[in-house]
């Protein structure tokens, strides 16, 4: 007997092919979405596990588990799962962020099978074998003190602890020094054991694949996986911010860096499309998903009155879709030698000429054409297109992704101007400047 219920959600076009979405008993969540422009597939397993569910005494623990289900299992020990996609002609990978911990294999559509095998096992038989966790803790010290010689990191840590002081969202991904130095292997299975389970848990497949055949096959592999217990709920929420908040990191370097935080609506907020509008004619549309990226566009306001004046070598704005409410963020790079305060002041300058003078609808549908643009270009393999389903699934529906062109489209110059005057508000903003001490 199927362990699937029946699907909530299944359809088939002759364009898109089948689309299939359902749970396992044990709790496990599944799309699988036909796509067939090419002879490959993509396989991801999300889990609902980031930084948004850490708390200050074992921040980065998301981030060291997922290091660690690369350390294999008796039936893959170490090094065997990326040599046997590698052998198929695959790539292999993971990543940890606020939300998610995922991991996904893209493949020869036939060779798709392999990336099921490795997921359930480690789902359920990966080794937190002392040595390794203390050969991994010595990585992630590493990786952590590497971040640490990039001014943007050092900047953007004081800034995010600035504007967020009580939800989790504060925290870098990657953890605290302290936590990394401290985390125990006992913490890191505990850690595993209560969010790596069906039940918190969310498979996609896309690609050259029979969507019926492939739901079979997850149900083999996936379905006879005991369910965990309800993982832990996060109830912190950020509070009001009530006046500007400002901080200075002055570290080593030569290149000033300015970093400007707004609170930013819900994802599921009609404000949030808006906004990410509004951030196109300031800077140009920037990708929304974790692997970064964006369009450079020097006919947005802020790069011809930043950049094209010669005040900083490189601006962009980051507008971060999360489960819960984030912080929208603008950046500059300053040139060497150029004063902050002066970079502050331009950029202050037209924030406040956007919520105060007319937003032509030329900007505002130029914006429009940029964002969509931007995510056609982020979804059209199909690697990105499974990223784009779990993505979406994970803070709002995969129906987010595919309505988001249409409901993009829809915005209007009246909702724009209304989101600057709403949240780019001088009073409830957090400031960071990263002042270079020495020209090393």
């Amino acid at each position: 007997m199927s362990s699937w219920r029946s699907p909530s959600t299944s359809y088939s076009s002759p364009s898109t092919g089948q689309f299939i979405q359902t749970e396992l008993d044990n709790g496990l969540m599944v799309l699988v979405k036909e796509a067939h422009a090419a002879p490959v597939a993509s396989f991801w397993v999300w889990y609902r596990v980031g930084s948004r569910n850490e708390h200050l005494g074992v921040t980065g623990i998301s981030h060291w588990v997922e290091h660690m289900l690369f350390k294999g299992t008796t039936t893959f020990p170490k090094g065997a799962a990326e040599k046997a996609i590698a052998r198929h002609g695959g790539v292999f990978n993971g990543a940890t962020w606020y939300d998610f911990t995922t991991f996904y294999a893209t493949l020869p559509a036939e060779r798709i099978e392999l990336s099921l095998r490795i997921e359930a096992d480690r789902m359920v038989n990966a080794v937190f074998a002392p040595g390794e966790v203390e050969a991994e803790r010595s990585v992630i010290l590493s990786e952590r003190q590497g971040a640490e010689n990039n001014p943007e990191f050092l900047l953007h840590e004081e800034l995010m602890g600035a504007a967020l002081r009580v939800h989790p969202y504060g925290s870098p991904t990657i953890g605290h020094m302290c936590d990394l130095e401290t985390i125990s292997q006992a913490q890191l299975r505990q850690h595993y054991e209560s969010y790596y389970v069906p039940n918190n848990a969310l498979i996609v497949a896309s690609g050259d694949i029979d969507a019926s055949r492939m739901l079979r096959l997850i149900d083999e592999h996936f379905g006879v996986i005991a369910r965990g217990r309800d993982a832990p709920t996060v109830t912190a929420v950020e509070p009001p911010q009530r006046g500007e908040r400002r901080i200075v990191v002055r570290r080593e370097g030569f290149v000033p860096y300015l970093a400007v935080a707004f609170r930013a609506p819900g994802v599921r907020e009609p404000d949030f499309l808006a906004l990410a509008v509004l951030n196109a004619i300031l800077t140009g549309a920037s990708a929304m998903t974790f692997q970064g990226g964006g369009l450079t566009n020097k006919s947005s306001r802020l790069y011809k009155a930043l950049v094209a004046r010669e005040l900083a070598v490189d601006v962009s704005g980051m507008l971060l879709p999360t489960i819960d409410p984030f912080v929208y963020t603008l950046s500059a790079v300053g040139r060497p030698g150029c004063a902050l305060a002066e970079v502050e002041e331009v950029l202050e300058a037209e924030l406040v000429r956007v919520k105060n003078e007319e937003v032509l609808s030329e900007e505002v549908e130029k914006a429009i054409k940029q964002a969509q643009a931007q995510f056609a270009y982020s979804s059209e393999s199909v690697t990105g297109q499974a990223l784009w389903l779990g993505f979406s699934e994970i803070f709002a529906d995969h129906s987010w992704a595919e309505n988001y062109l249409e409901n993009l489209g829809a915005v209007t110059v009246k909702d724009v101007r209304r989101v600057a005057e709403l949240y780019l508000e001088r009073s409830r903003q957090t400031v960071g400047w990263y002042i270079p001490t020495s020209d090393a």
